[in-house]
């Protein structure tokens, strides 16, 4: 983890209020992994006074020469409305790489991945990956849900990894009118895989816990919530164990990425 000055490299629109961001940074992400994210400090006012957390969406440059990071983030508060307005040049404050990210076994070959609406970013850094890795982009499939056509992300960065994408959308805009996780059941039932790698909101990340639980297929879940220090010491990220006696695990330190059955879903 550093804590250090990055300068902003770019700044696109990439949705209706969503933006992709890059931002060069002196060290730190070398050993960077899916999963992992970023404190940023939106502005120099006490107004908003926190970081936000973002999941890192990609690493800049060459393999084990980190130049810089990107991430992945929708203005919807004042802090990221702040950050829509950033040019290139800027100086920001950046705390990171934090937390826990997904680990794959090498022998996985099968993996489904499933991302809801901005759950995409973790979810397209660990496609990245992958293949950089050697993983045959085959035995990959992507299943990518939101509310309309305007909430889908980067599916066209997972074809051109050779990536199979199966889309849903609530209101039938675009691709399958269903939750995602329908197709990825059936999916599942088909032909199960060697692991399911998911982020999205709660609500999805419960129905695929319970598919993957269902069905016996390993399954590992990125959590998004809110969180105000990234390290454990606010204790605001707490979400509750399954294992009662162990009471809670926080979001920022022991995840972001669980594997089902370590956290209660509800």
């Amino acid at each position: 983890m550093h804590q250090q000055p990055a300068t902003v490299l770019w700044n696109h629109i990439v949705g209706p209020n969503c933006f992709r961001l890059g931002l060069s940074c002196q060290r730190g992400f070398e050993a960077a992994v899916p999963g992992q994210f970023v404190m940023i400090q939106s502005g120099p006012a006490l107004t908003p006074l926190l970081r936000r957390p973002f999941s890192i969406f990609g690493v800049i440059g060459t393999p084990g020469h980190p130049e810089g990071i990107e991430v992945l983030y929708k203005a919807l508060g004042r802090g990221t409305h702040q950050m829509a307005q950033w040019t290139p040049g800027r100086t920001v404050d950046l705390l990171g790489p934090l937390g826990r990210g997904f680990a794959v076994a090498p022998e996985a070959r099968r993996i489904y991945l499933a991302a809801g609406g901005m759950g995409v970013a973790p979810i397209r850094f660990l496609a990245t990956h992958l293949i950089a890795g050697g993983a045959d982009a085959t035995g990959i499939r992507l299943f990518l849900g939101g509310r309309s056509q305007e909430d889908l992300l980067c599916a066209d960065e997972f074809r051109s990894l050779g990536i199979s994408v199966t889309l849903s959308t609530d209101d039938g805009s675009a691709g399958l009118q269903c939750l995602i996780t329908d197709p990825l059941e059936q999916a599942i039932r088909q032909a199960p895989p060697d692991l399911v790698c998911a982020c999205g909101p709660h609500g999805m990340l419960q129905c695929v816990s319970g598919i993957a639980e269902h069905h016996s297929v390993p399954c590992q879940i990125s959590m998004e919530t809110m969180m105000a220090c990234g390290m454990g010491a606010c204790l605001g990220c707490a979400v509750p164990a399954a294992d009662t006696q162990a009471g809670y695990r926080h979001v920022c330190v022991d995840g972001p990425v669980f594997s089902v059955g370590q956290v209660d879903m509800g």
